[in-house]
């Protein structure tokens, strides 16, 4: 790998959130994690070759990323907020899109009427785009994500009052 790859696979990182990356080729495994720590296995191989040397860039070249907000837990609905509402949870970890494109219309507001199978939402993961249908029919009762926001598996989304 040379320094140049390297460099970019950091500014990827960076522009596009992921905390930690492992790179695993026959001759070596790199593991990078946001706040610039970098280690770099030697693997034994049949045909002895000598490891790549990465040497950590300038930084001047490549600042080093803020460190990460800290995450808070997924806060459950109070109960109040929305007896008999129906959670619809991320299947996957990524980033949260109400809408197709950024100059879109979201796909539902809060208060819209939704029947099941309907899209609610984009979940983009790994230059992937994955549309998240409701479980339910019914009205849309709390968005709990806001536009753009990372979010982990499991996490809820929305609020679905069944009708």
């Amino acid at each position: 790998m040379t320094p140049k790859e390297l460099k970019q696979i950091l500014q990827a990182l960076v522009e596009h959130g992921v905390s930690e990356l492992t790179l695993e080729t026959p001759d070596y495994k790199l593991t990078v994690r946001r706040g610039g720590e970098v280690q770099v296995v030697a693997v034994p191989q049949t045909v002895p070759t000598p490891a790549p040397v990465l040497a950590p860039l300038p930084q001047a070249e490549a600042p080093a990323p803020p460190p990460p907000a800290p995450v808070e837990a997924p806060k459950p609905p109070a109960q109040d907020e929305c007896a008999g509402c129906v959670e619809i949870r991320a299947p996957i970890v990524g980033t949260f899109y109400r809408a197709p494109a950024p100059d879109a219309p979201p796909y539902v507001k809060e208060g819209d009427r939704v029947e099941k199978g309907q899209v609610l939402c984009i979940i983009e993961a790994m230059k992937l785009m994955n549309e998240i249908e409701s479980e339910v029919s019914g009205i849309v009762r709390k968005i709990l994500v806001q536009n753009g926001e990372p979010v982990e598996y499991g996490q809820p989304l929305f609020l679905i009052q069944p009708v």
